[in-house]
């Protein structure tokens, strides 16, 4: 018998090396994020953003909007003292301003925001552009939803409602204003009574230019009563 018969084989199997050009794309798809990544991470990059507000003079402080908003799920948060009918509130134009695409802004209510409603769907129009959306806590609107967006439409349609129930009363006004000065015209300088008592004057004797110093108007007023009562003058 052959001395090697008994001796151990061993027999390795090499995998194909792959063509160099499939290396190379491989390597690439590891360096480049694919499109899952992509997403995932522009979804770090978005934040909810909220926002606290109480009025000077309000005694309360924004310790309990703050904490609905934390628990919201808010990373940041801007509180300040303003009156909710100003615009001119450093905080909440620094968190506009910050405002990207995708973020979401927050407020426990939806007056903290503005007590305007005109001011209101300007802010909203500003997250609008900004690609950013909103919530509100209380009234529990979101308008990256469906549901959300439609509160927003209803908003606009109560304040272009409002707009035009002022624009139709400041339009009655000054029709009313029209017409007093047509039927009316000048008023006069003496009412009735004073009127009365210039006729007793001229009719005794007085002169117009007398009666005219004694009510302080010119002589033309006294000759126009006295011409309307068919008086003549002295």
């Amino acid at each position: 018998m052959d001395a090697n018969y008994h001796r151990a084989q061993t027999f390795v199997c090499a995998t194909p090396a792959a063509p160099p050009q499939k290396r190379a794309s491989e390597r690439r798809k590891n360096l480049s994020p694919n499109e899952t990544q992509t997403q995932q991470a522009k979804a770090t990059i978005c934040a909810l953003l909220g926002h606290a507000r109480v009025s000077k003079a309000e005694d309360q402080d924004t310790g309990p909007q703050i904490e609905a908003l934390e628990a919201a799920g808010c990373r940041r948060i801007f509180e300040e003292k303003a009156s909710g009918g100003r615009w001119d509130r450093p905080e909440l134009h620094r968190l506009l301003d910050r405002l990207g695409a995708g973020d979401v802004l927050v407020v426990w209510k939806l007056d903290r925001l503005s007590r305007s409603l005109k001011d209101l769907l300007v802010i909203l129009d500003r997250i609008e552009k900004a690609g950013a959306g909103f919530r509100s806590l209380t009234e529990n609107i979101d308008s990256t939803t469906a549901s959300g967006r439609m509160m927003m439409h209803m908003l606009g349609s109560f304040a272009e409602f409002e707009r035009e129930m002022v624009r139709e009363r400041t339009q009655a006004g000054l029709r009313a204003a029209r017409a007093q000065v047509r039927g009316g015209g000048r008023q006069p300088k003496l009412t009735k009574p004073q009127q009365a008592e210039v006729i007793t004057m001229l009719k005794t004797g007085r002169s117009a230019a007398d009666v005219a110093r004694l009510f302080r108007v010119h002589r033309t007023t006294i000759s126009r009563i006295a011409s309307n009562a068919a008086i003549k003058e002295p």
